[in-house]
């Protein structure tokens, strides 16, 4: 009987590919696993993973143009929530010269995957030249009202 074993370097080849494949699936890998993980703990748990909701803020001319953009970002599910706060002043720099205006906030609730999204509408429906679509991530909150967010958003 007859066995074959391979050679010394044959191993060492192989061991070495094996090493490298294993280092490149680890590293593309790790950072789906990681978030996958910390959510199905955070499921469980119910506890809130910093960042996985955020806050955008929208400025606009008027309550029209604010009540529109509002409706339509909850109606197409990009946010739960948006406060229409009135009568803010805005001052900046537009084309050189400094500007003074009567402006209206959005204040959006909504998943942090949603935010590109969330940007895109908002351009396509906004009536400036540059909208501002700013977005914060929300480190903590009422955890009723977060997990609301989730149940509203969908990813």
């Amino acid at each position: 009987m007859c066995i074959w074993l391979p050679s010394a370097e044959t191993l060492q080849g192989r061991s070495l590919k094996a090493l490298i494949l294993t280092v490149l699936v680890s590293v593309f890998m790790f950072q789906l696993l990681r978030t996958v993980g910390l959510r199905a703990f955070s499921m469980a748990s119910e506890t809130y993973i910093s960042g996985t909701h955020s806050a955008a803020f929208v400025t606009c001319p008027n309550d029209a143009v604010a009540k529109d953009l509002a409706r339509g970002i909850v109606e197409r599910k990009l946010a739960a929530c948006v406060n229409i706060v009135p009568a803010i002043k805005s001052i900046y720099e537009w084309q050189g010269k400094i500007e003074e205006d009567n402006e209206v906030l959005l204040m959006i609730k909504t998943r942090s995957s949603k935010v590109p999204a969330l940007a895109e509408y908002v351009r396509s429906n906004h009536p400036y030249e540059v909208v501002e679509v700013i977005s914060l991530p929300i480190d903590q909150g009422n955890p009723p009202y977060l997990k609301w967010i989730g149940e509203v958003v969908p990813e």
